[in-house]
């Protein structure tokens, strides 16, 4: 079991990656993120993505037309975001003390980062800037390890600090919201060989570990891929799932 400290490090390793992480990560797809925003009673127009990191869910936002808040703690994600949309408003702040007023947005989105949450005071909080009937949204991509091939380069990635904890999904059937509803939808990540492993890179379990040991990692899911047919010539399609956990605000 992680102790404390090391849930923090992780949580916190991703800002001196920032650029790599918007190059490499994936997005979420369209018909996700439109089912999340749907939990809404009425029109969304203003959206928080809350925990925004690069801007990976911003980017979904902005495309359907809706005026969107970035809210992340970390400053170089956040500046790597407003570089990549400066149409979206871009503040410094955290799950448990969004800088919004009360009932100020029509919908609040998390990808990716719900899970390194204080999950009751960020609900509470959450519940504080939502307008009655609002949206709340969680959405976290995984592989899809109903692939043979995924499953075994979820084992060669692994590292000394890789542990189950990693997407603990949590309830939104809490005082506040009503309704809450989980889906899943297929989705794809275009990737070579090379740049899956630069994925892998930005990732927690392999940022806080010692160089000698990332390199050690990122080594090892190179040649794996360059062993598997599915993988080891040009681009591929890495199958995702993704996770999405919506509720209405009361």
């Amino acid at each position: 079991m992680y102790d404390a400290d090391l849930i923090r490090r992780r949580a916190r390793s991703f800002g001196s990656n920032a650029a790599a992480y918007a190059e490499h990560r994936p997005d979420y797809p369209a018909d996700g993120v439109r089912w999340g925003l749907a939990a809404a009673t009425h029109e969304v127009r203003q959206v928080v993505d809350l925990a925004a990191g690069t801007g990976k869910l911003t980017a979904s936002l902005v495309a359907l037309g809706l005026e969107v808040t970035a809210v992340e703690p970390d400053a170089d994600m956040l500046a790597e975001l407003a570089a990549r949309f400066p149409t979206a408003r871009a503040l410094v702040g955290s799950a448990e003390r969004i800088p919004l007023p009360d009932a100020s947005v029509d919908a609040v989105v998390v990808g990716q980062a719900f899970h390194w949450f204080d999950t009751d005071a960020a609900l509470a909080e959450i519940a504080r800037v939502l307008r009655p009937g609002g949206a709340l949204a969680a959405l976290w991509n995984r592989e899809d390890t109903d692939v043979e091939w995924v499953v075994e380069l979820g084992r060669v990635s692994s590292s000394s600090v890789t542990r189950g904890w990693e997407v603990p999904h949590p309830s939104f059937d809490t005082e506040g919201y009503e309704a809450a509803e989980q889906a899943q939808f297929p989705h794809l990540h275009r990737r070579t060989a090379e740049s899956l492993v630069a994925t892998i890179g930005t990732q927690s379990h392999t940022l806080v570990v010692s160089a000698e040991e990332r390199d050690r990692v990122l080594g090892r899911i190179l040649s794996f891929l360059e062993s598997r047919p599915e993988t080891s010539r040009g681009e591929f399609d890495l199958p995702l799932v993704t996770t999405v956990i919506r509720a209405r605000r009361t």
